[in-house]
């Protein structure tokens, strides 16, 4: 005889299931949500190049602007801190008006020049 199951119970084995499917979800969406330095660089070579150098092979660039493997060797260095800079505005900087997941692909091409 199979005994039914306490609504506490089903509530349980759902909260479970849900969480499973989280962490699932986590795992097979993480990578795909990742930044993508190859974009970050040609944003960055769109954006940034008039003033930064963004690339080893660029030859001008706006002499009080740091380039960008200066910014990569900085020690606090962190990518979400560089995104949160990129998303508000500054003066010395135009309002580029980028979305989060371009800041993220320039912050990740930038730390790919450490």
């Amino acid at each position: 005889m199979i005994t039914p199951l306490s609504p506490a119970r089903i509530q349980q084995r759902a909260a479970l299931r849900g969480a499973a499917m989280g962490i699932v979800t986590a795992l097979v969406a993480g990578p795909v949500l990742a930044a993508d330095a190859s974009n970050g660089k040609r944003v960055a070579v769109r954006w940034c190049a008039t003033c930064h150098v963004v690339a080893p092979d660029q030859r001008n660039a706006y002499a009080d602007a740091p380039p960008f493997k200066e910014i990569a060797s900085r020690p606090n260095f962190s990518e979400s801190g560089l995104v949160t800079f990129l998303l508000n505005p500054h003066a010395k900087m135009p309002n580029m008006s980028l979305t989060r997941i371009e800041a993220a692909d320039i912050a990740a091409y930038i730390r790919t020049l450490r």
